[in-house]
Order: C-alpha cells, then structure tokens, then sequence
C-alpha cells in the first residue's frame, strides 16, 4: 500500500514543493564543501600560529573527515528510526556550534576536537539529505536531480574559498570559521520550514501526528488528503535494516563501499592537500588558494555537466567515465607542478572530472536500497568512504615527513580512482540483479 501512495512522487512531474525540498537538500550539501576547504585554506596559517609539523596538519585536515564517517554511520543509520529531517535539524545544529567554536580554538588539541565534532554534524547531515532528495525525485528526474545535489559540495568549496581567499590575509585563519558558522546559522531555519520530512518514513513508522504530516505533504504535491492511514505491510518494513542488507545485496553494497572509500580517499587528498602542497612545490599561498578555488569551479560545471548528461546517459556508465578522466588528470595536475600556467588549467580540468565523479556517487548509491533503509544503505556507504577520505591526508602528510614530493603523492593518489573504476565495472551486473533496485 505504501508504494502505491509513494507513486505521486515517483512517477508524478517535479512539482514546486519538491523543486523547493531539493534545493534546500543542495544547499545543505555546501556546508560539506564550505568546511573541507576551510580547512584547507586555513592550513597554512594554523601551522605558523601554532608551530605545527605536517603529521599534525594532516591530523586537522582528517579530524573532521573523522566525525563524517562517524556521523554518517550513526546519525544517518538513526534517521530510519527517528525521521530523517529530525536528525537533519540536529546535525545542522552541530556542525554550526563546531564551527563556530573552531574560531575560538586556543591551541591544536581543541581545534581537533572541535573538527570532529564539526564532522559529526556533517556527516549526520549530508548522508540523510541525499536520501531526502532521491525520495522527492521522480523517477526519470532521480539521477539528475542526485547529480544536481552533488553539486551542493563544489559550490559550498568554491564560497568557501572566496571567503578564505578574502578574509585570512585580513583577518587571519579563524575568520574562515566564523563566516562559515554564521551561514550555518542562517540556514538552519530555512531547513526547519521547508525540508520535508520522508514520506517513506511516516508512512512505515507512523510517529505521532503521522496523518496529518502525511496530508500535508499531500496537498502539497496536489493530492488529495487521506482520512485514515493504510493498513501496515506485512512484507518485512519493521524488519533491522541489516538484515535487510543481507543477500542479495551484499555484492552490489560491497562494490559500493570500494567504490565510495577509493574515490573519496583521491578527492579528499586532492582538495585537502592542494593549497599546501603548490606552496611546497614553489608557488606563492595566493597562487595557491587560486588553484583550490578552480578546482571547485571545475567541480561546479563537472557536477552540472554529469546532472544534465545523467538524464540521457546511464549513470554507472558516466561514472566510470569520471573515475578513469580523475586517475589519468591527478597523475597529470602531479607532474604540471611549478608550472603556473599549466597548472592551473589542469587544476579546473581536475575539478570538472573528479568532481563529476563524486557526483556520480551519490547519484548510483540511494537507488541501491529499498526505500526503507535508504538511510542506513546511504549512511554506511557514506561512512566507509569517509574512511578513505581520512585516511588520505594523514597519509599524505605522513609521507612528505617521509621526503616524499608533491609529485609522487599526486602519481600515488591517482591509484584510488583506478581501484573504483573496477569496482564500477562490476557493480552494474549485480545493480540489474536486484529487483528492488529503484526503491
């Protein structure tokens, strides 16, 4: 009965109420850009303040990459229980306080804590709001719309770099953190009166008040409202999300967490550790700072070009397209180093595919999952590609103590994305396998 309700949305034209739901879901998804690249901006300056060695700087650029993965397993597995705009608001909350109190971290020890905590409340959010989105898409709208969404993350980094860009030579690394807690704060009460709440979840889990909030959601989307619920499936909705992620699931999510861990471990390196590193390489910290921004804009027209092809394209295959264009660009970008002019060309080109790549995730991920444990499905995929995205700073700043290069780090990383693109070559027979693939 819940499917037959859920079809409006499904199979219906993107009415304005849904139109509105995604693009509050986008402009969540920039908090994810916005933070990464304040970090990454603020780099250099927190290891003069602070006298740091670039083990520890690497710690900062994969703290908050830590409380990601952490929230994105809990928060996000806890909003099929909760509701998800529930633990949206809460993570929003979050990562606005951790940001904020970033800008007053006396010393290395509490900026560390505090990004974990930022992450949190990142990873609680980006994770649920991706589902969110897939959930108010149409069908043949869905990949475009999830593609369209990734494109939250390059917008926020490229605001966040500008801001950076401004804002730290006049007043110093905190002010990074302080812009970015305020624009949190500025939109938590635009999510709290326009994100809707999953009409999957209400209709499955019935929290109090769930009729009414069914019929609104209802006359929204210009259906007529219901005078009492429908009679609950026996088919297996109360079943634990994990065991609905046993067979014949278990390939399909196994592809996706390789897919999601390798590319996230090469973005994550890429726009973490670009600024810093064009600095070692030679070149001056604005010229580096411009070399991040680009990437982002790239990554703005990478995400758009992969959402518009998406609604003609398969998405696997556009994928794979992505992952093959990063492992070749990244091994480029590393040996373009100290050559200003072209390496700020590769940079935007590196931007536009990897960017697209990432796109892509999420675009493939949420179908994966019956709607039921999208959260959940989505949450762990999140999280065990945060585990790469850690993974890759610290071990790029492990390896420069080791005398290792900028070059050889960037030859080094271009490995993940081939890792990937295996793994998309794979994942499509065992997507097609699965009846409940759409959701």
């Amino acid at each position: 009965m819940s499917e037959d309700l859920q079809r409006p949305l499904a199979q219906g034209p993107l009415t304005p109420f849904q139109l509105v739901a995604i693009v509050v879901c986008v402009s969540l998804n920039m908090l994810d850009g916005f933070d990464i690249l304040a970090m990454s901006f603020a780099a250099s300056g927190v290891k003069a303040d602070w006298h740091l060695a670039d083990r520890q700087l690497g710690s900062l650029l994969s703290a908050g990459l830590v409380g990601m993965g952490l929230g994105s397993l809990t928060l996000a597995s806890c909003a099929d229980r909760w509701g998800r705009r529930t633990i949206v608001l809460l993570s929003v909350s979050l990562a606005c306080l951790g940001m904020l109190a970033s800008a007053a971290a006396g010393n290395y020890v509490q900026l560390l804590v505090l990004r974990v905590i930022t992450g949190l409340g990142i990873g609680g959010t980006i994770a649920s709001v991706a589902v969110i989105a897939s959930e108010y898409s149409p069908d043949r709208w869905r990949g475009t719309v999830l593609a369209a969404y990734a494109t939250g993350y390059p917008i926020g980094a490229t605001i966040g770099g500008a801001i950076a860009a401004y804002t730290i030579p006049h007043y110093g690394w905190r002010s990074a953190y302080a812009v970015g807690g305020v624009l949190t704060l500025l939109l938590l009460p635009v999510a709290w009166r326009k994100l809707p709440e999953s009409l999957e979840f209400l209709l499955t889990r019935r929290p109090p008040g769930a009729l009414p909030r069914i019929n609104e959601l209802f006359v929204a989307i210009g259906r007529p409202p219901l005078s009492a619920l429908p009679a609950v499936s026996g088919n297996g909705t109360s079943a634990r999300p994990a065991a609905r992620l046993a067979p014949p699931l278990t390939a399909s999510t196994l592809l996706v967490w390789t897919a999601f861990f390798c590319t996230m471990a090469g973005f994550y390196f890429i726009v973490s550790w670009t600024p810093r590193l064009l600095n070692a390489a030679g070149l001056s910290s604005v010229q580096g700072i411009t070399a991040g921004v680009l990437l982002n804009l790239g990554g703005i027209a990478g995400c758009g070009l992969f959402a518009l092809s998406a609604a003609r394209a398969e998405a696997h295959r556009l994928l794979l397209a992505s992952l093959i264009g990063s492992a070749v660009l990244i091994a480029v970008f590393g040996m373009t180093l100290g050559r200003l002019e072209v390496a700020l060309w590769t940079a935007l080109l590196l931007g536009v595919i990897s960017n697209a790549a990432m796109a892509g995730l999420y675009a493939v991920g949420p179908p994966l999952y019956p709607t039921a444990i999208r959260g959940t499905g989505m949450g762990w995929a999140v999280g065990i590609g945060r585990l790469g995205a850690i993974l890759a700073p610290l071990a790029a700043g492990a390896l420069l103590e080791r005398g290792w290069v900028p070059s050889q780090l960037y030859w080094l990383f271009s490995v993940p994305f081939v890792v990937a693109a295996v793994a998309m070559l794979w994942i499509v027979p065992a997507r097609t396998r699965l009846p409940l693939a759409v959701g």
